[in-house]
């Protein structure tokens, strides 16, 4: 299994061919009509939305140990994330994370 894959992940079902065949403009279309497209959802059904952690569990592989660094980030995001209580640190790492594991997954994909 690669690096960084979990043994419950979901299979990739894209049809790789038939997406580079489309035009940009079918593919915006097809996009806006998918009622699980976070874009097509109105502001107001994000105000519930939350950020969370990762289950941790038995099965899921260990995490890196943390290593302490400086950073800076800008003081509304720091704000924010503050605002959600203790833990506000472990959530920043879960949203970038996240987005490390996205961009992995389209680099493999590419």
């Amino acid at each position: 299994m690669p690096a960084g894959k979990r043994a419950d992940a979901v299979p990739d079902r894209t049809d790789w061919d038939r997406l580079r065949s489309m035009s940009e403009a079918e593919i915006e279309r097809l996009a806006s009509e998918d009622p699980d497209n976070p874009a097509t959802r109105a502001d107001a059904e994000w105000d519930d939305a939350v950020v969370g952690l990762p289950p941790l569990d038995a099965e899921a592989p260990a995490r890196p140990a943390k290593r302490e660094i400086h950073a800076r980030f800008d003081s509304d995001v720091v704000a924010f994330f503050r605002s959600g209580g203790r833990g506000y640190q472990d959530r920043m790492n879960a949203v970038l994370r996240r987005h490390m594991e996205t961009q992995l997954g389209k680099k493999a994909d590419g």
